[in-house]
């Protein structure tokens, strides 16, 4: 039976117990609206771990646009239902007060990686990511969490933060979850409509294509994508596409 737990220090009194002496606990972090990427990450989770968390937090400062915070979709309920079926052992699901008491006054900056790809078009966006990752794992203590691969960049970042302020806390990566004409899984795969959601699938198959990264926003653009950015980094290609008011993003290894 999933437990919910609301708050710090109901989660702080409960991580006393004997339950979880000498346990291995595993987490995961999520905004809700769970889809199957998300599962495959937790049933990870459960398999690798004495006792799982999921978090469902969604996070106000990471949203550089306020419409598109008000767009994202909400499915608590089915979200539940997801965690009650894969027998997940306790929910995080704590309010924005419990998270920001001091109104986001502090927060955690990265000066590189963070300014370039998904940065330079969403300004704040990682300062919100790492400080709410960070303040999560300080809270939930976990010996490991788990992040998929369709948001490397985040991964990177929050993998290089746990390093540079020494936590004792394993960042695991998992592949990106996909459909099966190739759209990777994401919460914003619920906002496409009909048509846009044919459409997407262009994306990927352009992406994962041995065309150019200028060859592939120009192909993008003509089919009615609105690009960000196509752009080669470190052996793999990063794409962001706005599809109708939905943006998406991916990653391949070239």
């Amino acid at each position: 039976m999933t437990k919910i737990i609301k708050t710090i220090s109901e989660w702080k009194q409960l991580k006393k117990s004997y339950v979880f002496k000498e346990k291995k606990i595993g987490f995961v972090p999520t905004m809700g609206a769970l889809h199957s990427g998300h599962i495959s990450l937790i049933e990870t989770c459960i398999n690798e771990n004495d006792i799982s968390v999921v978090s469902i937090f969604l996070n106000p400062t990471q949203f550089n646009d306020p419409k598109d915070l008000e767009r994202y979709p909400r499915t608590f309920e089915n979200d539940l239902y997801l965690l009650k079926k894969i027998k997940v052992d306790y929910l995080f699901y704590p309010g924005a007060k419990e998270i920001y008491p001091d109104n986001f006054k502090y927060r955690v900056v990265e000066d590189e990686l963070s300014k370039i790809l998904c940065g330079a078009f969403r300004p704040g966006h990682f300062e919100g990511v790492l400080t709410v990752v960070l303040k999560l794992l300080n809270i939930i203590q976990p010996d490991c969490a788990y992040f998929g691969e369709k948001d490397y960049q985040q991964y990177k970042l929050i993998n290089g933060m746990c390093k540079a302020f020494f936590l004792d806390i394993e960042i695991i990566p998992r592949p990106t979850v996909r459909e099966e004409d190739g759209l990777a899984m994401s919460s914003r795969n619920f906002l496409l409509t009909k048509e846009e959601r044919i459409l997407a699938a262009n994306f990927p198959r352009l992406l994962a294509s041995e065309k150019s990264a200028e060859e592939i926003k120009s192909e993008l653009e003509k089919l009615g994508f609105k690009v960000d950015y196509i752009a080669d980094l470190e052996g793999r290609r990063f794409g962001a596409v706005y599809v109708g008011k939905a943006r998406l993003i991916d990653n391949v290894q070239l």
